[in-house]
């Protein structure tokens, strides 16, 4: 049996949700129609070289003081950089936050742009951040590559590229858009349970029969130098 698109979303979900998961996308654009386009671009920015559990921590701290764009343009700089710290590089991201800020407020009045390029134009702001302000900022659908999304789908052999760009425009050819909007989740929860960077749990993984890497590492084994 060959893997199929369909085959791998089903596997995907229930390894990362359980058996008995359905509408997972559906689900997932219902939050991310009632989250903040503007504290999810903040906190995508925050995210940068730095671990989940700290950019939660700093983005739920800055956002309870300066909870809009117009606020945080005008925070003074120490309080932010205080503020986000646990995200670490906080000098820098400070900086650039607050940029980000200002040109929200004066060439979008305010409110984070929706589309792509607009949002590409913004400081410190490429293409995996902007795709995870469209998926769960706005519920539409993109394909934000991070380092999960780009190890699992050149394991897997559902692409072969180099660099997240080929990555995502591969996979955009590879999945069909409705499920454009639960990629990234998808393989990133994989990627922190199962499919790990580091002795990934193959023993474990559903989707072994499939895999590339999987079926490499096992003729390597067999085959010793």
């Amino acid at each position: 049996m060959r893997l199929t698109v369909g085959l791998l979303i089903r596997e995907l979900r229930s390894m990362v949700y359980g058996p008995h998961h359905t509408g997972s996308a559906l689900r997932q654009v219902a939050r991310a129609r009632r989250r903040d386009p503007f504290r999810v671009l903040i906190a995508t920015i925050l995210s940068q070289r730095t671990r989940d559990e700290n950019t939660a921590r700093a983005t739920e701290q800055l956002f309870a003081k300066f909870p809009s764009a117009k606020a945080l343009a005008k925070a003074p700089p120490k309080n932010v950089e205080r503020l986000i710290r646990p995200a670490g590089f906080y000098h820098i991201k400070a900086k650039k936050i607050k940029e980000v800020a200002k040109v929200i407020l004066e060439r979008h009045r305010g409110k984070v742009p929706k589309e792509l390029d607009s949002l590409l134009e913004l400081p410190l702001v490429g293409r995996k951040t902007a795709n995870c302000v469209l998926v769960y900022g706005f519920g539409e659908p993109a394909i934000p590559v991070d380092t999960h999304v780009h190890r699992i789908s050149n394991r897997l052999g559902i692409v072969k590229s180099k660099t997240p760009e080929q990555t995502e425009d591969q996979l955009s050819s590879y999945f069909e858009r409705e499920y454009w909007i639960e990629v990234n989740e998808l393989m990133v929860r994989f990627g922190r349970t199962i499919c790990l960077p580091i002795r990934p749990r193959c023993q474990v993984c559903r989707l072994r029969t499939y895999c590339k890497w999987y079926a490499e590492q096992k003729l390597a084994a067999r085959n010793p130098d």
